[in-house]
């Protein structure tokens, strides 16, 4: 007997099929010869394709050396369908993927703290690792490509699959082999999984009464954080400010707008468009920081980090100094199914404020400034922060 949910899909196959008989969206008609009926060309095409689609599932059942498991064709067809787009960022999860998503972006969970995407050529890639996390402290850095979690390989593999495998107890050990660029051999990462408590914001009051404000991520309190760091920061008599964006992967866009809200005055911060041109806008309100502002940016701020460098480069708002960003200009839908599962598909483009798509392109920092290479592995707290030190200088000019 079919499952409700194995039903579910070939009866939606069979709606689909049985449609092209009635009007469709683009009014093509299917014309009634008896007991035969005439549909457009294009939607013949489309019904062999289903046809296709059936009688290989059929085939699996009844020729693959074991039992072929329903559910588990359906889950591949409909996750081979997301892939065929070729977009790292656009994905069907199963409920277990799903649930790990979710966590992933609020509360707390067991792993290791790294942000991955699935490059071009089907690698799991760090965009960046979480501050203070295990993934940051073994020396995991951006664009490293993952290929073996313990003794899976994992390249081509889905992407919240491989998500999965380095999430697990608190505690526990997990190894991550690595291919790094200018190394001649893979390295291996032997992690220690901790619980991942979110806090995306961290300030202090710095030298010259500077203002200093991290975000490590956008979730769904960082407005709100941010704007607590800087009014407490306001209170001690601060004349500057940095915002650190570095190794900041993204996330929420009303959160980074909010952020760019309190940076900038009046005016628009990022605009996105849909597959039919669908513009919609998104502004600051009146009113900003009322002291100079420098905004930290590398390799690892991506997405949501890029609207409010992007804002405030083209606005002129602050300095940025660093390194090149990421380049992710796209945004994602997500949906949860009825059956737990879920998709996440990339709807829209943004761009910034002067129009400018920064998808696999970056931003260029105002003044850029190398990072040094950290000495072995293990993240050195005495290492000289040549790009922070560089925003202090630059602000103590103005100040002064």
């Amino acid at each position: 007997m079919l499952s409700k949910r194995t039903a579910f899909f070939w009866a939606l196959i069979l709606v689909i099929v049985t449609a092209f008989g009635t009007f469709t969206a683009a009014n093509t008609i299917a014309i009634s010869l008896g007991s035969k009926v005439v549909i457009s060309k294009s939607d013949f095409e489309t019904v062999k394709s289903m046809d296709k689609l059936l009688s290989l599932k059929e085939y699996i059942k009844g020729n693959y050396v074991e039992e072929a498991d329903d559910n588990k064709l359906i889950e591949g067809a409909i996750k081979g369908m997301f892939e065929s787009l070729g977009d790292p960022y656009s994905t069907y999860m199963t409920k277990e993927e799903f649930k790990n998503f979710n966590e992933s972006t609020k509360g707390s969970y067991g792993g290791i703290g790294v942000i991955v995407s699935k490059s071009e050529d089907g690698y799991v890639t760090v965009v960046a690792p979480i501050e203070d996390t295990p993934g940051e402290k073994a020396g995991l850095k951006t664009n490293d490509k993952i290929i073996k979690v313990d003794d899976k390989d994992i390249i081509g593999i889905d992407l919240e699959a491989a998500v999965s495998l380095m999430k697990g107890k608190k505690g526990t050990q997990v190894t991550l082999t690595v291919m790094r660029d200018g190394a001649k051999e893979p390295q291996m990462f032997k992690i220690i999984r901790e619980e991942i408590i979110l806090k995306t914001v961290k300030s202090d009051m710095m030298e010259d009464n500077i203002g200093y404000i991290r975000i490590s991520m956008f979730d769904e309190d960082t407005g709100s954080e941010f704007k607590k760091a800087l009014g407490s920061l306001r209170a001690k008599g601060m004349k500057g400010l940095i915002v650190d964006l570095r190794q900041n992967p993204g996330g929420f866009i009303n959160q980074c707008v909010e952020v760019a809200d309190e940076l900038l005055d009046e005016g628009l911060i990022v605009y996105t468009e849909d597959k039919a041109k669908k513009r919609e806008d998104y502004k600051s309100g009146k009113g900003k920081v009322d002291v100079p502002f420098v905004v930290l940016i590398d390799g690892g701020s991506a997405s949501a980090s890029e609207i409010v460098s992007g804002a405030v480069k083209d606005r002129k708002g602050g300095l940025l100094i660093g390194e090149k960003t990421f380049g992710k200009g796209l945004v994602q839908s997500v949906e949860q199914l009825k059956d737990g599962s879920g998709i996440k598909l990339t709807t829209q483009k943004y761009y910034t404020p002067n129009g400018i798509s920064i998808n696999k392109v970056g931003i260029r920092p105002d003044i850029e400034v190398k990072a040094l290479e950290t000495r072995g592995e293990q993240k050195d707290e005495n290492e000289v922060d040549v790009q922070l030190d560089r925003a202090l200088a630059e602000l103590n000019k103005q100040i002064r």
